[in-house]
């Protein structure tokens, strides 16, 4: 079967329950399958235009969806449980990925390409994304120095990156302040008790995206004893958009690696 031939086997009629199968789904060419997406739903910007909105992250009108005769509806994670649970009591097939690693976006981009019959679409975007991986890579491997890259994704309280921010940081050129908690995939397990630890670990990068509100770099700044941060002392503090780093789909793997390094980059130039 070729990625060009799509039966009446697989789904025409998808409800999108987060952004990422959304994204992936028009960059497949595949858009006319989806019948509702996610509220939050930014990328690709025509989506909002097109689709009707059905869900936010942890509800979504059931009713609304269910009018739309969905063949399958896909969402992410344990905080989508009770949705899932509804639509599949309403007789919905439905699909829940639960990925949190850079190989994991890349399986899902090949999972859910296969999920609509265009295997070989999907393969090649996921080779898009991976040779766009591998030269950033190459780019990072001529860098003197990595610096120490701290990544907030909420501030009261303070919880620190996920797992795949934390690998996109090490593919952009820098070294996650806490590794240990990256590989944590719940966010209560990566809720710090205060910021003594950050300033103990002292990174020379402090990147923030606190999950749908502005990051407010000098807020950060003011907390006590953050004044000796080397991040804070060189005001190397940056928001990184939520939609192009904090979805499990392609947005982290292009917009989201290159804005960081970006940021990388020009902090590497200034080390003199």
């Amino acid at each position: 079967m070729t990625g060009h031939v799509v039966s009446g086997h697989y789904p025409q009629r998808i409800v999108c329950l987060t952004e990422e199968p959304t994204e992936v789904l028009y960059a497949l060419g595949e858009q006319d399958r989806i019948v509702g997406i996610s509220g939050f739903t930014v990328r690709p910007a025509r989506a909002r235009k097109e689709k009707p909105k059905v869900s936010a992250f942890t509800s979504a009108k059931i009713g609304e969806i269910l009018k739309l005769e969905p063949d399958l509806a896909i969402g992410f994670s344990d905080i989508q449980a009770d949705i899932a649970r509804e639509l599949i009591k309403a007789g919905v097939e439905v699909w829940i990925s639960n990925h949190r690693s850079v190989d994991g976006i890349l399986a899902y981009i090949h999972r859910l390409g296969a999920m609509v019959g265009v295997h070989d679409k999907a393969e090649a975007y996921a080779q898009r994304a991976e040779q766009h991986i591998a030269e950033i890579r190459a780019a990072v491997a001529q860098l003197p120095r990595r610096p120490k890259v701290y990544f907030e994704e909420w501030d009261e309280p303070i919880i620190t990156g996920i797992r795949w921010v934390a690998e996109i940081i090490g593919i952009a050129g820098g070294d996650d302040c806490f590794p240990e908690l990256a590989r944590e995939p719940l966010a209560k397990q990566r809720i710090l008790p205060n910021g003594d630890e950050v300033v103990r670990r002292a990174p020379d990068i402090i990147l923030g995206s606190w999950c749908g509100k502005r990051f407010r770099p000098e807020k950060v700044a003011a907390r006590p004893g953050w004044e000796t941060i080397p991040a804070v002392r060189n005001g190397d503090l940056y928001e990184i958009k939520s939609p192009i780093i904090l979805q499990p789909g392609p947005a982290a793997l292009f917009d989201g690696l290159d804005a960081i390094h970006r940021i990388i980059l020009d902090w590497s130039a200034r080390q003199g």
